[in-house]
């Protein structure tokens, strides 16, 4: 990990900070009932990924920042998956969404790769 560069430098970070602000505004358009249900699950879902990312960043360790990776595809997965459900039940197109979704899974892989292996030479 450079050091120099941090966390904010990382193409994946940036692009799942820009991922979350969309999604945060796409859940306004959620009904207002739903705002503690499926809005405040979303919310969270993209929210955890440039977090799980930095988070990793600061644990200084290629193994450790492997683990939060992981967590922040997990919860890359999770937001797809709400996404899917906010389209299905309110007809929210979340079309763009899901691309971005799949533009940063596959940075997210890519970094995974890279780290374990990394940890394994």
């Amino acid at each position: 990990m450079d050091e120099q560069q941090g966390y904010k430098n990382l193409k994946v970070w940036q692009d799942s900070m820009d991922l979350a602000v969309q999604v945060i505004r796409l859940t306004e358009k959620l009904p207002h009932h739903e705002l503690n249900g499926l809005s405040l699950q979303i919310r969270r879902s993209a929210i955890s990924v440039p977090s799980n990312i930095a988070e990793g960043w600061g644990r200084k360790r290629d193994k450790e920042f492997c683990h939060f990776v992981d967590i922040a595809y997990g919860s890359l997965c999770e937001l797809e998956t709400q996404l899917e459900l906010a389209y299905r039940c309110y007809n929210i197109d979340s079309k763009e969404l899901l691309v971005k979704c799949m533009q940063v899974q596959k940075i997210l892989s890519g970094l995974r790769k890279k780290l374990f292996a990394d940890s394994r030479a």
